[in-house]
């Protein structure tokens, strides 16, 4: 008898995770066959949500419930969680039920077609059309970036084979960017559409910061192309440069007496000059901190506590 893990990352979702739970436990009751356990992990909620998931583990046996000391950020709790997980495979879904849990079955049987990896691709989302358009946006410039095939439209919503969760485990990684592992790993992956509700109760705890961590981590982490380019547009400044300054050197020996150069080329040049060594430093800096986070080697969480385990 398959046992299976479902892992949810949660922070202050005290309006959703015992509708998530029910649901979770619907779709598990339509395989009989399989036993699983629920596996939350909690970043530090300054709501009710802990409590209310102790409650449900006090009636539900398979719930399990992991308390970070404090928040540890929307990337490595979930990692942390992950490798709590002690099934034969692995279902993460998000608590914001922006993840339907009735595809589980959907996921489990293409599993035991054979499929390593079950991945749900967004076909369409319930959010702002502008937001789902700059994601759409920012996965195909990752995409064109990458070395390798990526997987656009995938949020981590899925099931993972053991050997594919020890895979990940080999990372090593500090602060993973999980898209980019699975892609990397690339072991026998389905992919299976669907269509993204809108979140109805709560808030989203994604705000810029968040979005703009993942997103460069997605490009430090699968590409070199932007220090490439640093270096490339580096160049042609300086090939820019050395034409116009000529230019201007056989201009002023021909027109001596008569032309001045003035104040205006050279602030407009040393302020262009300037915004590429800024944003050149800046893309160099997010790789080097890249390098910092990884030589560090912290644990992904400290656990306040557990419950259930």
């Amino acid at each position: 008898m398959p046992f299976l893990s479902v892992i949810t990352p949660c922070y202050n979702e005290e309006a959703n995770v015992a509708e998530l739970h029910a649901r979770v436990a619907a779709a598990m009751a339509t395989l009989p066959d399989c036993t699983y356990e629920h596996i939350f992990i909690d970043n530090a909620s300054t709501d009710r949500t802990v409590a209310l998931l102790k409650e449900i583990a006090a009636k539900d046996a398979r719930v399990k419930i992991i308390v970070n000391a404090r928040n540890f950020g929307h990337i490595r709790s979930p990692m942390h969680a992950l490798m709590q997980a002690k099934g034969e495979a692995v279902i993460s879904i998000v608590a914001d039920l922006q993840d339907p849990p009735e595809m589980i079955p959907t996921l489990v049987e293409k599993w035991r077609e054979g499929f390593d990896t079950v991945l749900c691709i967004k076909r369409t989302s319930e959010e702002t059309p502008a937001m789902f358009f700059l994601r759409r946006a920012y996965y195909a410039l990752v995409e064109r970036m990458a070395a390798i095939e990526t997987i656009q439209n995938f949020t981590g919503f899925g099931l993972y084979d053991r050997k594919v969760i020890e895979a990940v485990r080999g990372f090593d990684d500090p602060y993973p960017f999980f898209r980019g592992m699975i892609a990397e790993i690339g072991l026998n992956i389905c992919k299976i559409p669907y269509d993204q509700p809108v979140r109805r109760r709560g808030i989203t705890k994604n705000n810029f910061y968040t979005l703009y961590d993942i997103g460069m981590l997605g490009i430090t982490n699968l590409s070199k192309v932007p220090l490439r380019l640093v270096t490339a547009f580096g160049f042609v400044c300086a090939c820019v440069s050395f034409v116009a300054g000529f230019g201007y050197l056989i201009y002023k020996l021909i027109y001596w007496s008569s032309f001045t150069v003035g104040m205006a080329p050279l602030v407009i040049g040393l302020f262009f000059l300037g915004s590429v060594q800024l944003v050149s430093l800046g893309i160099i800096g997010e790789y080097v901190g890249a390098i910092h986070t990884q030589v560090q080697k912290r644990p992904y969480v400290t656990e306040k506590e557990r419950i259930g385990f």
